[in-house]
């Protein structure tokens, strides 16, 4: 089962896919966010599609919305694989690097990516998300931290470099937090039909060349290590993303050109579907 939200901007509708099928979860929920999951949300659409439920028609002809809607914070960690780390020009962090993204960076999987006035150095980065199911504040161990994990998702953390790093004044997330630089989903999957977080093959293309091809067993931080890590420093909430970093393959490297208008960038996890986005200039509204 997947959770989806499927609908043009701000009128998504929440959504349970079974193979082809797509089950309309307005009955149980208004929307597929942090209350709905801190309300064992997932059990009970389980329940609710062996029940039944009306299925939505024309399902597949509607707008990908990101599968998670509001999330209070995304957090995101830099730097987590050690090829990744030496492409950039520095050693493999002793910590995890913690950062952060506005929350209204996030879009729907195949919405345009925009690029920003004066930007020239924009970048993909295809990374592992986690959306957290409960509140985790202090745990004690890094061996109960997956219990607070409702599913994971396919998220690009779009990043401009020269925003990122000769504008910050030592922080990341100028560079970070452009309108539409998180594109997330296709769905949540919950957690325990993914198995191990740490198995999982990754991908990126751009206009069908091949950039990142990795797993997530590369990570120097574990999934229930950065949660563990996260929570000695803040609470997080039921619907927060924790994107959990990149592997080796990005602009940043030299090995590649910048994203330009007219780019399209592939992005995939395996078990967790994959995402496409167009390049467009900013246009004033």
């Amino acid at each position: 089962m997947e959770l989806m939200r499927l609908g043009e901007p701000g009128q998504e509708l929440p959504v349970a896919k079974e193979g082809e099928k797509y089950f309309d979860l307005r009955g149980i929920t208004a929307d597929i966010d942090g209350g709905f999951l801190a309300n064992d949300g997932i059990a009970k659409v389980r329940e609710a599609v062996k029940a039944g439920l009306p299925e939505v028609e024309d399902a597949a002809s509607l707008r990908i919305g990101a599968p998670v809607a509001r999330p209070g914070a995304v957090l995101c960690i830099g730097q987590n694989y050690a090829a990744h780390a030496a492409e950039s020009g520095d050693a493999p962090p002793s910590v995890p690097i913690l950062f952060f993204k506005h929350p209204n960076t996030v879009v729907g999987a195949f919405d345009h990516v925009v690029i920003p006035p004066g930007a020239k150095r924009v970048d993909w980065e295809v990374e592992l998300a986690v959306v957290i199911g409960k509140r985790a504040s202090y745990l004690e161990s890094p061996e109960e931290a997956l219990d607070y994990v409702a599913g994971y998702a396919v998220s690009n953390d779009v990043s401009e470099r020269a925003f990122q790093v000769e504008h910050s004044g030592g922080q990341w997330s100028k560079g970070k937090c452009c309108p539409t630089f998180n594109p997330l989903g296709p769905a949540l999957v919950p957690a325990d039909e993914v198995g191990d977080p740490q198995q999982l093959r990754l991908r990126s293309a751009v206009n069908g060349e091949t950039r990142q091809d990795s797993n997530t067993s590369d990570m120097i931080f574990s999934v229930a290590y950065i949660i563990w890590h996260l929570s000695q420093y803040l609470v997080l909430e039921p619907g927060d993303i924790i994107n959990t970093g990149t592997p080796q393959g990005v602009a940043l490297s030299g090995k590649f050109p910048y994203l330009r208008e007219g780019d399209r960038m592939e992005i995939s996890i395996e078990k967790l579907g994959r995402q496409e986005q167009k390049l467009v200039s900013y246009t004033k509204q």
